[in-house]
């Protein structure tokens, strides 16, 4: 059953809608929502939507619950390839839990918080931006670790950071939820503009994990990998000194160790090698620069360094 959460008119005629799909079967009230597209920049998430759908399609009689699905929170965004709400200059995940009373966008963002209350779980789905690539992972606040960690390690992601909170958090969709009581997962996987369909298949299987982990899935799940952890663990930045075209040597998910040679920075014009990057740190590298061109600053490199007393693999 497809509905409408939050309905705003616009200019021409036309109306903001945004949407979502409900499949149910079973007696148990538990429900889990997947929510995605905040971001109009991040598709990861419409993959994932589109393959719990399907596969929900095909194997409902094994249901035994309530899930819905939020593929597009921003569909001007995605509509447009912007990140925030065009013509308003908006990031939507700043501007939760809304309001009733105030503009467009605080309304729209009241209306899909009231909608989303009274799930047990939602998984609010994101990517990374254009220039870097993230492993699938959660992101969990520390207040919020106690409770939502065990439900992240059901999700066959490979690595959940536990990070200090920040203020710009509380207008986040996931901690206006978590303060609300809806235990509130926050994936970041992949690169933005792009779909990787590998993520997205290691996340339906995290999902059914989680579901049959709930009760809500009556057939087997699939077996799931067992993240690697961070708590207060330190995370090395590799920022490029000059500029030019930085292409990595490196793979995705490598262990290195300080010293090691990750990749180049290019200059096209004189033909030489303007930068040899070098890991900063032991660890595993968990962001990538997808692309390419860089300046002084730019991001290279996320490290996470061993805990302390464990040496890098």
């Amino acid at each position: 059953m497809v509905s409408t959460v939050a309905k705003a008119a616009l200019g021409v005629n036309e109306n903001l809608i945004i949407q979502k799909r409900r499949l149910r079967n079973g007696v148990t009230p538990k429900r889990i929502s997947i929510v995605t597209g905040t971001h109009g920049d991040e598709l990861e998430g419409q993959y994932l939507a589109y393959l719990i759908g399907s596969f929900l399609d095909k194997n409902l009689d094994r249901l035994n619950g309530i899930v819905d699905i939020y593929p597009a929170l921003n569909p001007l965004g995605i509509d447009s390839i912007s990140r925030g709400i065009p013509m308003f200059d908006l990031d939507m995940n700043r501007v939760f839990p809304g309001s009733k009373d105030g503009t467009m966008a605080e309304v729209i963002c009241s209306s899909i918080v009231e909608d989303l209350l009274g799930s047990d779980v939602c998984i609010d789905v994101h990517s990374s931006n254009i220039f870097l690539r993230e492993i699938p992972q959660i992101r969990i606040s520390v207040p919020t670790a106690g409770t939502l960690v065990p439900y992240a390690k059901m999700m066959n992601v490979d690595f959940i950071w536990v990070h200090e909170s920040a203020t710009v958090l509380e207008s986040t969709l996931a901690h206006t939820l978590n303060t609300r009581g809806v235990k509130t997962l926050v994936v970041e996987m992949g690169v933005g503009m792009r779909i990787t369909k590998e993520y997205g298949e290691q996340l339906l299987d995290g999902v059914l994990n989680l579901m049959k982990q709930l009760g809500m899935w009556l057939a087997n799940a699939p077996e799931v990998r067992e993240p690697i952890l961070s708590v207060g663990r330190d995370v090395g930045f590799v920022n490029s000194d000059a500029a030019g075209g930085f292409v990595p040597c490196a793979q995705f998910g490598d262990t290195v160790r300080k010293g090691n040679h990750i990749g180049d920075v290019l200059d096209p014009l004189t033909g030489t090698v303007t930068e040899k990057v070098e890991a900063i740190c032991d660890g595993l590298i968990f962001t990538l620069r997808e692309y390419p061109i860089v300046y002084g600053g730019s991001l290279l490199a996320r490290i996470l360094m061993p805990e302390k007393g464990e040496n890098a693999e």
